[in-house]
């Protein structure tokens, strides 16, 4: 990236921090509970956003709200509606491993329900609409050879569509969870993600939907003692898609990595919001999430926020997010979020840019006799392919990597 790049920068080493003390500066109201605010709203903190149930506690939202602002609310009122789903709008085909448990949870069955409480109007209506959510459960020290594939495919652009899955990785297991979206809809999906002790979970999140296409989703996931979490979320389809993949751990020793692609066109919005709730000591979290943008009205929204609350000592956490503009008429919004209630800590810090081609890298390249176009798709390539090969799908990493190719074939650029 040049120099005209926007970065903001910060590190935080232990065991101390000016204007802290060793129990932390209190920035939010302790007596709240953070995870379950049910139905009352506190400002001072992101991490006190409402979540509820009830679809009554969420009003419909006008775009002026601190959750909404970026987001082109006018253009979701079939989304924000509390509407049951158009019969035969999606269709999900599931692959996978015969070790694989799959079955249905019905509202207030456990464990659906008991890490994920919506947080927004698009969250609460997915729940209240979905009577059966489906529940993949990996067994307990069980190690899957092959990723498991969950296809939702939608069949019309406009029909309302409403999901909630349960992903449960047993004790010491390792897993790949993919979840594929394609097709057309207005899809309101949730994903609730439980990763007991000493598991390897990895779950990727593909949206590769048509041009008419609107998604709001909500990933919510609790990570306990020692155990490993990655979320992958790779969006190139869509008109519309807002993302929210949420973490909360629920012993000492846990990790969690959100990575994220993004490849935004002419007219596409897509928003990925994350939030990393470190409520437990000795645990580390890892947030980067990388896009590109071409084309008039290209729009892209990442805000990330960490919380590292007073108990969780011994945190080392960071975010990151970059962003690539390709063409003038762009627009990327990038706002990294990092609250603090103890000092003890191994480090924690944010950063952000966005910013043009590196010139130099373009002349390196054509310096050698490679022609601008192809130099500057090498460019692009090179920035994004840093999320692709985290995947570890060999035949995952290779559909997008055609896609990326397909998305740069779009423009001279």
């Amino acid at each position: 990236m040049t120099a005209e790049a926007t970065t903001e920068k910060a590190r935080i080493g232990a065991p101390s921090i000016e204007g802290f003390t060793e129990e932390g500066e209190q920035l939010v109201p302790a007596k709240v509970d953070r995870h379950h605010s049910h139905g009352v709203q506190v400002m001072a903190s992101r991490a006190e956003r409402l979540t509820s149930h009830d679809v009554a506690d969420f009003a419909l939202p006008n775009g002026r709200e601190e959750e909404w602002r970026f987001t082109p609310v006018r253009e979701l009122a079939n989304l924000l509606s509390d509407a049951p789903s158009d019969a035969g709008v999606l269709n999900v085909a599931i692959e996978a491993p015969a070790a694989v448990v799959q079955r249905t949870l019905h509202a207030g069955e456990a464990p659906r329900g008991a890490t994920l409480v919506p947080a927004d109007r698009a969250a609460v209506v997915a729940s209240a609409n979905t009577d059966d959510a489906l529940h993949i459960q990996i067994p307990a020290n069980a190690e899957l050879d092959e990723p498991v594939r969950v296809v939702l495919s939608g069949n019309g652009a406009g029909r309302r569509s409403n999901s909630h899955h349960v992903i449960e990785a047993g004790e010491n297991s390792r897993a790949v969870v993919i979840l594929e979206h394609d097709g057309s809809a207005d899809h309101n999906g949730n994903v609730e993600v439980f990763v007991r002790g000493g598991a390897q979970l990895t779950v990727v999140s593909v949206q590769l939907w048509e041009d008419d296409a609107k998604h709001l989703a909500q990933h919510d996931a609790e990570v306990a003692k020692d155990a490993v979490y990655k979320h992958i979320a790779v969006t190139l389809g869509g008109k519309i898609v807002r993302l929210n993949s949420n973490v909360r751990f629920s012993g000492e020793g846990a990790e969690a990595e959100l990575l994220g692609l993004y490849f935004a066109d002419a007219g596409q919005h897509l928003e990925h919001r994350s939030f990393v709730d470190h409520n437990m000591p000795n645990c580390k979290s890892n947030v980067l999430y990388k896009g590109a943008l071409q084309g008039k009205g290209a729009h892209t929204v990442w805000v990330g926020d960490v919380l590292i609350q007073k108990q969780a000592e011994g945190t080392d956490s960071y975010e990151k997010n970059q962003n690539l503009v390709l063409t003038d008429g762009c627009r990327a919004d990038s706002v990294p979020n990092l609250e603090i209630e103890t000092g003890l800590i191994e480090g924690a810090g944010h950063a952000s840019a966005t910013g043009r081609f590196d010139d130099e890298h373009l002349f390196y390249l054509m310096a050698r006799g490679i022609p601008e176009d192809v130099a500057r798709r090498l460019v692009v390539r090179g920035f994004l392919n840093e999320i692709i090969q985290k995947i570890n799908v060999p035949a995952l990493e290779d559909r997008l990597t055609e896609a990326v190719e397909r998305e740069l074939a779009a423009t001279d650029n």
